[in-house]
């Protein structure tokens, strides 16, 4: 699970374009879906990984929204510290300076030696985000998060995963507080049936004063080499998504989600074109909604730089973003 402000929202790219600047800190890092499901090893049962990645493969086939224009500059202190600056100037939503912070860990347990142990990050607004991740031992992590807008705590949760041999169980407690009586519980479990097929579901809890509930939502994927098929469903609605790799250069995928609490639907398609020779890698996004978009990342080489360039058509709601980038370090 990631923040629990998307418990709040619609899965996927249902937001998408001409929504504010995206929060990545729903997304737990990278290294925490390490191996892949579908790697067997010495003959064993895989780990399924974690419930939240399991539209990952998917996912990172569409273009992120890019609006405006944007400079990142990345630094690498040491082996232990990254930091970054981030500047976005936009006439659509508010303009930002964003400063993030890694410090990084290096322990027996960790599956990958830059694994972020400590993350913070801060806007010009005074809105703070902050990580806390712990690999307690060889399969058990922690994990807290902690978010400010402005002078105001949204959201505090904490989180622990463990992973089996095949299995994996995670219980998380967001927002809780004892005056309002109120708190969010959420437990996944994930459990490999054979080597490419992966059950499971996710349990969240919900209790205030004026309401108190849950929504169970079952959840399954199938997976060989080059495709991936998922499915979540459940009172609060489905998603479905379906990654192909087609060859070194092709990735495609699409998406389905329905939504029981705002009665829509919406069918996306993506693609990723990677160009080795070029330096280059194209991904585009068209979806029921009449939204076409694509980001063209063109590595500058020997600069130490990636330009970025996008643009988004809302055909249905008369509105183009387009956006320009650069990415250094």
């Amino acid at each position: 699970m990631g923040s629990v402000l998307a418990l709040s929202s619609g899965p996927g790219h249902q937001n998408w374009p001409f929504s504010t600047d995206p929060s990545r800190w729903d997304a737990h890092p990278a290294h925490w879906d390490s191996p892949p499901r579908w790697e067997k090893r010495d003959g064993r049962l895989p780990n399924p990984g974690s419930f939240h990645s399991l539209h990952r493969s998917c996912k990172d086939v569409f273009p992120q929204q890019i609006e405006g224009v944007k400079m990142i500059l990345n630094k690498t202190l040491s082996s232990f510290f990254k930091v970054s600056h981030t500047l976005h100037l936009s006439a659509v939503s508010p303009s930002y300076y964003r400063f993030h912070v890694e410090h990084l860990q290096s322990d027996d347990y960790s599956k990958d030696k830059d694994a972020p142990a400590l993350i913070g990050e801060m806007d010009s607004s005074g809105s703070l985000n902050a990580h806390a991740l712990l690999n307690l031992t060889e399969h058990v992590r922690a994990r807290s998060v902690f978010q400010t807008q402005q002078s105001q705590f949204v959201t505090w949760q904490f989180e622990t995963e463990y992973r089996g041999n095949d299995f994996t169980a995670a219980v998380t407690v967001a927002n809780p507080d004892v005056l309002r009586e109120s708190v969010i519980l959420v437990a996944h479990f994930l459990q490999s049936v054979s080597s490419g097929l992966v059950l499971g579901g996710e349990l969240v809890y919900h209790r205030g004063r004026a309401e108190e509930g849950g929504i169970l939502t079952l959840a399954g994927q199938y997976s060989r080499p080059n495709w991936v098929a998922t499915l979540n469903a459940g009172k609060g609605g489905a998603h479905a998504s379906y990654y192909h790799r087609a060859n070194k250069q092709i990735q495609v995928g699409v998406e389905f989600e329905a939504s029981t609490r705002t009665q829509e639907t919406t069918t996306s398609f993506g693609y990723q074109m990677e160009l080795p020779e070029a330096n280059m890698v194209f991904r585009g996004m068209i979806n029921s909604r009449c939204i076409i978009g694509g980001v063209l990342e063109k590595r500058l080489t020997p600069l130490p730089a990636t330009l970025i360039m996008g643009a988004f058509v809302n055909h249905r709601g008369d509105k183009l973003q387009v956006g320009l980038g650069v990415n250094v370090g």
